[in-house]
């Protein structure tokens, strides 16, 4: 699992995710991911283009993440979701607890609305 992070600006970062959000995957970047998401008051859009595979464990790292944001009042909103990851997300209701969107220009309007 590969992880990347870009700043959009001073108050919002994207954290860029490709391979499979497996168990392999998801230790792999526990504590990168954590520390870029949970740590601060940013808002963090997660690019999930390059993620062709989630499991309950992958879908616990980006809940408990999106619980400790929200915690610190930023906001994180998921996007570019491969259709079986987001049959995925949608059919365990994440989708209800974490925004999903198209694109990086979607989430970019979700966090302006």
């Amino acid at each position: 699992m590969d992880i990347s992070v870009d700043a959009l600006n001073p108050t919002t970062k994207c954290i860029r995710l490709r391979g499979r959000l497996d168990l392999k995957g998801s230790v792999e970047i526990d504590l990168r991911f954590t520390s870029l998401v949970s740590t601060n008051s940013d808002h963090v859009l997660i690019d999930m283009s390059q993620v062709d595979f989630v499991a309950s464990i992958g879908m616990r790292l980006l809940l408990s993440n999106a619980k400790a944001k929200a915690a610190h009042r930023g906001r994180m909103i998921l996007f570019g979701l491969q259709p079986l990851v987001l049959e995925a997300l949608t059919t365990a209701g994440i989708d209800s607890l974490i925004p999903m969107v198209a694109d990086e220009a979607a989430a970019l309007a979700e966090l302006a609305a």
